[in-house]
């Protein structure tokens, strides 16, 4: 796409500071840098979210995830963990519409990055759980058909 940011570095239009590319994807840093190794995986090829990916793209796309994982545990050995997170729609947090995907190292609490699980286990019971997952396996068996 011409106007995407993302399409624009993939192209060389736009500088990154890059980390790891082959025909598929580029690994780049994300310019923002929440913490020290914030890097960000994108396809090269144009889709807008998770959603747009065909099991083929998703796994050459995916694939990659582990080794970048382990890159950045090797060459970040004072982080405590990684978050690996794929934000799709702008609720979702997603500011740009090239679908990527971020891993943010973590050195403490209070690095800068926040992330927060309501739990509402209250709120279900087993009937309300099961016609949740029935809804998700007819919208399963419909992909597969």
């Amino acid at each position: 796409m011409d106007n995407c940011i993302f399409c624009k570095i993939i192209r060389g239009e736009i500088p990154s500071v890059k980390v790891y590319e082959d025909d598929d994807v580029l690994a780049f840093l994300d310019i923002s840098q929440v913490t020290p190794g914030h890097t960000l995986l994108v396809p090269k090829k144009h889709v807008p979210d998770i959603y747009a990916y065909d099991s083929e793209l998703a796994t050459r796309v995916f694939s990659h995830v582990p080794e970048i994982a382990r890159a950045l545990k090797a060459a970040f050995p004072d982080a405590q963990g990684l978050n690996i997170c794929n934000n799709n729609g702008e609720l979702a947090y997603q500011s740009v519409f090239h679908s990527h995907i971020h891993f943010v190292p973590r050195y403490s609490t209070d690095d800068g990055f926040k992330m927060h699980w309501a739990n509402n286990a209250d709120q279900y019971d087993n009937a309300s759980l099961t016609a949740i997952a029935a809804k998700i396996k007819a919208a399963l068996a419909e992909e597969d058909a």
